[in-house]
């Protein structure tokens, strides 16, 4: 059964309590596209910052979370 973008964004605010999320799904259902924006991930590198939102999803990627195309922004 596939992971429901309400579940995804719960994840994203239990680890990332002062994030700003927005996930969207593809039209097939499966593929799931999320912009998260969180002061945390200032002086991080991309890969850092993409590392904590993997982590936030508690190894479901790849499981019942097929798919997720990642966009991670600093706030100003």
């Amino acid at each position: 059964m596939a992971m429901a973008g309400t579940e995804i964004e719960r994840l994203f605010k239990v680890a990332l309590p002062d994030a700003h999320v927005v996930v969207d799904l593809a039209n097939d259902g499966d593929h799931y596209a999320a912009r998260v924006t969180c002061a945390a991930f200032k002086g991080k590198s991309r890969v850092q910052q993409h590392t904590m939102v993997y982590e936030a999803l508690q190894g479901h990627v790849g499981g019942a979370l097929h798919a997720l195309a990642l966009e991670t922004i600093v706030p100003k």
